[in-house]
């Protein structure tokens, strides 16, 4: 998969693109989170009217399940692999997505155990519904959210939060009065919950 790799602590940032963006788009936000952070900032596989994206979706909100399945295991794998060639440990991976990215983040949690060892989600959706997830109770999440956010309706972090606490994931919330962009409040909250969470 077409990546950055930046080395710094022993703490790694795993950014993931919203629909359209690039490996490069959110290299500022992991700066304000942890500006001493590793970082391993992946560009999606799937293009849709050339615009890249982590998996396919068959129209606005509804996910290819069977592509979504296949794209979350080929970058599980790609984050192990990347773990061995640049000689990061696997376990300190905390992810850092944007809507599609959060999605594809949120994916992972659903479908592998201790896949990531923390995940910042902003503005993501259930991946999939119907299915038992795996022991959650040591992965700490947070989720930034627009309450009026016409691609990601309130009800749909309602019931992603939900599904994941049943889980045993500690899940914070951060509401904002905005719709599906990316704001300057959620990221200085989620930078605060990231720093409790190192502690």
């Amino acid at each position: 998969m077409k990546h950055i790799y930046k080395k710094g602590s022993d703490n790694v940032l795993l950014l993931l693109h919203g629909t359209g963006g690039t490996e490069e788009d959110l290299l500022p936000i992991a700066n304000m989170i942890d500006s001493e952070a590793s970082i391993l900032s992946v560009r999606g596989n799937v293009s849709e009217n050339g615009m890249p994206r982590f998996f396919k979706r068959l129209s606005e909100g509804v996910f290819d399940e069977e592509d979504l399945i296949f794209r979350t295991e080929e970058l599980q794998q790609f984050i192990s692999d990347a773990a061995s060639n640049y000689q990061f440990d696997r376990k300190n991976v905390v992810a850092v997505g944007y809507s599609n990215g959060a999605n594809i983040a949120g994916s992972l949690l659903f479908h592998y155990k201790d896949s990531l060892k923390g995940a910042i989600l902003y503005h993501p959706m259930v991946p999939r519904r119907g299915i038992t997830l795996p022991d959650l109770s040591s992965t700490p999440i947070f989720i930034g959210a627009g309450k009026n956010d016409p691609i990601c309706p309130a009800s749909e972090t309602e019931e992603l939060q939900q599904l994941l606490s049943n889980a045993g994931a500690q899940v914070e919330v951060q509401w904002e009065n905005q719709g599906h962009q990316l704001t300057h409040a959620e990221v200085a909250a989620s930078k605060k919950w990231y720093e409790l969470f190192h502690k």
